[in-house]
Parts: C-alpha cells; structure tokens; sequence
C-alpha cells in the first residue's frame, strides 16, 4: 500500500520502498549472532602454559583432551574420570585409526595429574598426540 504524502491535492503513488523494517530486522540478527558466537566455542577453559612457538597441529579430526585447573579431565567437552580414560581413548581409536587427539592441560593443574593423563593415553595406543600450549 502506497500513501501520498504531497499537499497538491494529486494521485500519485509513493514510488519509495520502507528500509526501516529491513534495518531493524537485521539488527537483531546482528545482536543474535553476535551473543551466540563465543557459545560456539570449546567450553572447557584452561591456562595453556607459555613455551616457545611451534607449528600449529593439523586438527582436522582430532579429538581434545583436557585437564583443568581443578584437575578435571574432559574428552570433546565431556567430562571423563581418570580411570575411565584409557578406556574411552582405546574406543576410539579402534573406531577410527586415524584418531589424533589434542592435550590442553591447564597451566595451575598439578604434573601428577597431567603425567597420568599421559601415561593413559599411551597405554591406550594413541600415537598422533598434540600437546597445545600458548606461544610467549
């Protein structure tokens, strides 16, 4: 629906498309993205430690394996015991072959824990491990 909006008394039609509607609509998709966007991150936080830079690892498929401060561990976000580990890491790696696991070990957790995490993973068969840390 068109309205005229000249006082000459005339019929021609407003030939001009509303935009504001459009504006509005955009922006709170805008806002939507913008609050959704760091949910879609890993949610397990650690303090990776700080070394010297190394090459990224290629993590196309590999799984993420991590160790908070409190001395939690968590595989793909899901929290896992310590004696559960081997196990769970044999699965899948019998799943998949090509199975690459990343390590993020928090940089306050204890060595105890983080060293047990390893022994785990190699009794477990994983050959392809990335140990993450945080460039100085």
């Amino acid at each position: 629906m068109a309205f005229n909006t000249k006082d000459d008394g005339g019929d021609d039609v407003m030939g001009e498309i509303n935009v504001t509607p459009l504006v509005d609509v955009m922006l709170v998709l805008l806002v939507v993205f913008i609050v959704t966007a760091p949910l879609l991150t890993q949610a397990v936080h650690v303090n990776l430690p700080k070394t010297a830079e190394t090459a990224p690892p290629d993590d196309k498929q590999a799984s993420y394996l991590s160790v908070d401060a409190q001395g939690k561990i968590y595989i793909d976000k899901q929290e896992f015991p310590l004696e559960i580990i081997e196990g769970e890491l044999r699965n899948r790696l019998a799943a998949n072959p090509e199975f690459a696991l990343n390590l993020n070990a928090d940089d306050a957790v204890q060595y105890g824990i983080v060293a047990k995490v390893m022994s785990s993973i190699e009794r477990a068969g994983v050959t392809k491990l990335s140990v993450l840390t945080v460039p100085q």
